[in-house]
């Protein structure tokens, strides 16, 4: 569809270019911008625009339109604000989302920007002469609905507004009070004190007291005597709630309309397919409480107006309310939820930016180019990668340690249970991994997941769980092992039993059989060798491979491979052949010999593998009852988002979270497995995800830093005890909530399961060249005891050097003769751990605050030391312009990883809409994604 200028409104010159909102206010039948201190204050005689601009993992900008109807708004506006929407969704290439909101009845997504709620205001917005409405103060009384996301009503300040299911806010000159219905939950009665804390804030400059009282209750508290006074006294309330309910769409069946010169023509209502849609037409799908508009993308922005125009008259006329939920879709922008209707709706095409890329790449090194790739910040482990390791292999109903020699060795016919152990933020964390193979029998699997969950009900809860299948692991799991080989088969009695049953060939590798290995891996920290089948198909020009065949060895180098690739080939052929010289072979000049042992050349992929974006993470709350499974989406999460009475789910595509927290009705960890395994089958955003998708099942109060990184987390926050309400209470009074015993957190190396009696970390370090190789990661220690022992050829290069992600303070001199001794605790701990508890660390430099890690995420910088970075860069204070990537006169001798904070607090503000302390509590992905909109990354 052409566009010219005189079809977008001035006002939308430039939107959608920045992260974050944008909002216009429909004044004097045009546009006028809303600055942002009035951002959240709507006004009922008013009609809006909001725009939602967010940079997704894959660098494109996602775009939602909002436009909201005050109740007292003049038609003429409302009608106006929806062709400006259009007008808005045009100017943004047609790729935007459209919602229609109506005061009361907004969507949760709308209401999430603007947490915790929004309270319109009598009046009508003005941007000449400032907001018209009474200044004078009033009391009001208002209703809290919603467990995440509050809807605030006001309502008539009389007793027959108060019922048994609600929560409501009495908000008086001096005093505010919550008044809770004796059958409204836990979870509402807190976010309801989210709105107390915001009209305190807001309406009473934080100078209020808060009163709370509880329905059905009057046992002489001065607090609820007083609220009952505004009411003329305490009576019961009726049995029977008399307060007008919000109106519920009604039910019916799905239906497919087609609109066409004001009039909704039906053209089916089962068996929905997409090429039911006409790329010139516009369409109505009918779906009972929303209401979809779909716009062909050869439809004219004339014939958009009109449709959305005429859909007002067409709902009504359908017996619809007006307060429907509506959503406006154009071509090629379908949401899960809408193509969810459809039979089979098309998958979505690859990402042409990644996929042009990964071309392009693969392209210049067949011309022999050398193409560097950009470190991904997700091959980077989000975990202190330092601790201990121990694996157990199951047998049917039993589980059998591994030597340390062999605990990187898998079986693709087997499972196994991997406990590490790390030092976290405050104590001891725990980790347990169920490594599913693919080829593993269903007994053994089910057997795991109990003895797995029964070593961590040892630890009190305090282990974080997850289930992992073979060829679906997460880096951290990768980084942990950090050399792991899949071999073929199985040493099981169960995998044994199972195949001499079905007549099944032994594939379980020996080194006397021919095999096929494929090496990959981030880096030297985290390599993997799979077998593979042993024909030539199972080649990939964007690896290494080892081909062994009997005593002969022969390396494989893929044209498409990097440096790093052959790096890790040759390391991990010091793992699967120490002792043997091997023949390196490069694509395109094999010998016959080689495809002999292959049994014959044929085709194989000569294509760059495209690594696949992640997506941003999602939150959802989750019910589960007999067997069904519930799910709601929370938008703009945060860490309040987690009630202790919740089970919710982080969705990150790689991998999920099924988050318990300690007040919910689950009782076993296996239940989290379950709900998360409900959740895959779902398939909520229709991508046909893999049910192998990896699980974790975290307790509330032991989050690890996998979790946390995905929120701006305050541990103190995850250290409270009560209900959330309780706790919400406690910091509304500005009172201390009840914490968890400190003498409950574990100290480092308390409970180590590989101590050894001189308190050493690892039981095997028996020379110097190993504790070196053992300091980064489990699985070195066994690789160095190899290479000690072997009377053949060692490392074929050095061993790394290998740069810590969690690096620990390590001594250079043992402890004087003056030093005390140290408590049984401290002994326990590793030497670098002594020394750094023993002495005050050093202070942080301002220059290093931007490497500052904690567990793997960025640690929200801390306002001294903010303000430390501010004052030594007082004097280094440079415009947008000339610190932007693209600058055409770009500044020198700055920081390039930091070059936001070169602006001015003024620049600052203007360009990303918050403060430079907000801005450093967001998590690091949040920040560089931000950066990255402002070409300041």
């Amino acid at each position: 569809m052409s566009l010219s200028a005189k079809d977008v409104d001035a006002a939308f010159y430039g939107a959608g270019q920045q992260v974050g909102l944008e909002i216009w206010c429909v004044e004097d039948h045009g546009l006028a911008p809303v600055p942002k201190s009035s951002y959240g204050k709507f006004y009922t005689g008013s009609s809006y625009i909001i725009l939602n601009t967010v940079l997704l993992k894959s660098g494109i900008f996602q775009h939602d339109i909002h436009y909201w109807l005050g109740k007292d708004s003049k038609e003429v506006y409302c009608t106006l604000a929806s062709d400006k929407a259009v007008e808005l969704d045009t100017a943004l290439g047609c790729r935007a989302v459209q919602y229609r909101e109506v005061q009361g009845h907004e969507t949760v997504k709308f209401l999430s920007y603007f947490k915790p709620c929004i309270i319109p205001i009598e009046g009508v917005f003005s941007s000449k002469f400032g907001l018209s409405r009474n200044e004078t103060y009033r009391i009001c009384l208002l209703t809290c609905k919603g467990e995440h996301v509050v809807r605030v009503k006001e309502v008539p300040f009389t007793r027959s507004s108060l019922n048994h299911d609600d929560v409501f806010v009495l908000d008086t000159e001096s005093k505010i009070f919550l008044f809770s219905g004796c059958n409204s939950s836990i979870q509402e009665r807190a976010k309801a004190l989210e709105v107390v804390q915001y009209i305190k804030d807001h309406n009473h400059n934080g100078r209020c007291e808060v009163a709370t009282v509880e329905d059905g209750k009057f046992v002489g508290d001065s607090d609820v005597g007083e609220f009952w006074t505004f009411f003329g006294g305490y009576a019961p309330l009726a049995k029977d709630p008399t307060h007008v309910s919000y109106i519920q769409p009604k039910v019916c069946d799905v239906k497919l309309h087609w609109i066409a010169k004001g009039e909704a023509k039906f053209v089916a209502d089962s068996s929905l397919k997409k090429d039911m849609l006409h790329t010139d037409k516009c369409y109505m799908l009918d779906c009972g409480a929303e209401i979809f508009v779909w716009m062909g993308s050869n439809t004219s922005l004339t014939e958009r107006k009109t449709s959305i125009s005429a859909m007002e008259d067409i709902v009504h006329s359908l017996d619809r309310s007006t307060n429907s939920h509506v959503i406006f879709l154009t071509e090629g922008s379908e949401t899960a939820k809408f193509r969810s209707y459809f039979v089979a709706w098309p998958t979505a095409q690859p990402n042409l930016y990644q996929e042009g890329k990964g071309k392009v790449a693969a392209m210049f090194k067949q011309q022999g180019f050398e193409v560097k790739e950009l470190p991904e910040e997700d091959c980077q482990p989000f975990i202190d990668c330092t601790g201990k390791i121990q694996v157990w292999r199951v047998n049917l109903h039993e589980k059998i340690p591994l030597p340390s020699t062999e605990n990187f060795k898998f079986y693709t016919g087997e499972c196994y249970i991997v406990q590490y152990t790390y030092p976290g933020e405050e104590r001891e964390e725990y980790l347990f991994y169920l490594w599913v193979g693919y080829n593993s029998i269903l007994e053994e699997r089910v057997e795991a997941i109990s003895l797995m969950c029964a070593m961590a009900d040892s630890l009190k809860g305090q282990a974080v769980l997850a289930q992992i299948f073979e060829a679906m692991e997460p880096i951290e799991f990768f980084s942990i092992i950090q050399s792991l080989i899949v071999f073929k088969g199985g040493m099981s009695s169960g995998y044994k039993r199972y195949i001499a049953q079905n007549k099944i060939i032994d594939e379980t590798y020996n080194k006397s059989m021919t095999a096929l290995f494929r090496i990959q891996g981030s880096s030297v920290d985290s390599m993997q060798a799979i077998q593979v089948d042993p024909v030539s198909s199972s080649l990939n020009s964007s690896y290494c491979y080892i081909v062994q065949t009997g005593a002969s060895f022969f390396t494989w180098t893929g044209n498409l491979s990097s440096p790093k690739d052959q790096d890790l080939l040759d390391r991990m052929l010091d793992h699967i052949n120490p002792n043997q010289q091997t023949r390196p072979i490069r694509e395109g000049s094999e010998p016959d010999n080689f495809w002999n042992a292959l049994g014959g050349k044929l085709d194989y992929s000569r294509e760059r593998e495209i690594r696949k974006v992640t997506d941003d993470p999602h939150l959802f709350t989750c019910i589960f009852s007999e067997g069904v499974l519930k799910v709601n989406e929370i938008f703009n999460f945060s860490q309040d988002d987690l009630m202790t009475e919740d089970v919710i789910v982080l969705d990150c595509l790689s991998e999920i979270f099924v988050w318990i927290g300690q007040s919910s009705n689950f009782t076993a960890k296996r239940q989290a497995f379950l709900v998360g395994e409900k959740f895959l089958e779902l398939d909520i955003f229709l991508e046909r995800r893999s049910l192998k998708t990896p699980i974790y099942a975290v307790m509330e109060g032991y989050e690890p830093s996998l979790f946390t990184r995905f929120f701006p987390w305050d541990f103190s926050k995850a250290s409270m005890l009560g209900s959330s309400f309780d706790r919400k209470l406690a910091m509304v009074k500005g009172l201390h909530p009840k914490m968890t015993p400190k003498s409950s957190r574990k100290v480092y190396g308390m409970h180590s399961t590989e101590s050894t009696p001189d308190r050493s970390r690892s039981k095997s370090v028996s020379s110097e060249r190993e504790r070196q190789v053992r300091s980064k990661s489990p699985a070195l220690t066994a690789m160095a005891s190899r290479f000690e022992t072997s009377n053949g050829r060692g490392l074929s290069t050095p061993p790394p050097v290998v740069r810590k992600l969690f690096p620990r303070s390590s001594p250079e001199s043992s402890p004087s003769k003056e030093t005390p001794p140290l408590s049984p605790a401290m002994a326990a701990l590793p030497p670098q751990s002594q020394q750094s508890k023993s002495r005050a660390p050093e202070p942080m430099k301002a220059k290093d605050v931007h490497l500052n890690m904690t567990n793997g995420k960025t640690a929200a910088i801390k306002e001294d030391e903010a303000e430390s970075l501010e004052a030594k860069e007082e004097s280094k204070i440079f415009t947008y312009e000339c610190l932007k990537v693209s600058s055409k006169s770009p500044v020198t001798d700055i920081d390039v990883t930091r070059r936001e904070s070169y602006l001015s607090h003024e620049e600052f503000q203007e360009q990303f809409g918050m403060t430079k302390k907000a801005f450093y509590q967001l998590p690091k992905w949040k920040m560089n994604k931000q950066k990255l909109a402002l070409d300041l990354f």
